[in-house]
C-alpha cells in the first residue's frame, strides 16, 4: 500500500466522493430555497417586510439618541 499511485488515486476518488455529497447537499438546500420562495409568492407576501407605525416612531427615537450619543462623544453640548 506504499504505492504513490495508489495513494494518489485514493485521494482523488475520496475528492470526488466529497464534492459530489457537497453539490448534492447545495442543490438540495437551493431547491428547499426555491420552494420557500415560490410559497411565499403564492400567498403573494413580498421580500420586503411591512413596517408597522410604531416600528417608525421607534426607529426615529433611536435615531435621535444616537445622534445626542455622538454629540457628547464630541463634547458639544446639547
Amino acid at each position: 500500500m506504499s504505492d504513490p499511485a495508489v495513494s494518489i488515486a485514493l485521494m482523488g476518488a475520496s475528492l470526488v466522493v466529497a464534492l459530489s455529497v457537497m453539490a448534492v447537499a447545495i442543490l438540495k438546500g437551493w431547491r428547499g430555497w426555491l420552494d420557500l420562495r415560490r410559497l411565499e409568492i403564492d400567498r403573494g407576501q413580498d421580500a420586503a417586510p411591512v413596517v408597522r407605525a410604531g416600528g417608525r416612531i421607534e426607529i426615529a427615537d433611536l435615531k435621535e439618541r444616537v445622534r445626542k450619543l455622538e454629540a457628547i462623544a464630541e463634547g458639544i453640548d446639547v
